[in-house]
């Protein structure tokens, strides 16, 4: 129901878009976010849009990462600029439909110095 594309090896201070593609039921949820996972770490919130296009960024990512939606397309894309080694995790689409927590399968994002 969710599927992320668009990760892959870059250098540091490149940049990436990821995208994420729902089904039109799932998009239609209140809050779709992008999540991130590094080895031995939790995983954490990096942005979140809500179906009106509010967004939301941690604070470690602002000015860098920017989320955005496509109504026409169901899909959610996080463009990453100046990326870091330490922005290296699985990145994971999220979206909070009818109760239920929804994640994609989750696209490798892996940063080189």
């Amino acid at each position: 129901q969710l599927v992320e594309s668009g990760g892959g090896l870059v250098q540091a201070g490149g940049s990436l878009r990821l995208s994420c593609s729902a089904s039109r039921s799932i998009f239609s949820s209140n809050f779709m976010g992008w999540y991130r996972q590094a080895p031995r770490k939790q995983r954490e919130l990096v942005a979140g849009i809500t179906s009106g296009g509010s967004t939301h960024y941690a604070d470690s990512v602002k000015g860098r990462f920017t989320i955005s939606r496509d109504d026409a397309k169901n899909t959610v894309y996080l463009q990453i600029n100046s990326l870091k080694p330490e922005d290296t995790a699985v990145y994971y689409c999220n979206a909070d439909w009818q109760g239920t927590l929804w994640w994609g399968q989750g696209t490798q994002v892996t940063v080189s110095s």
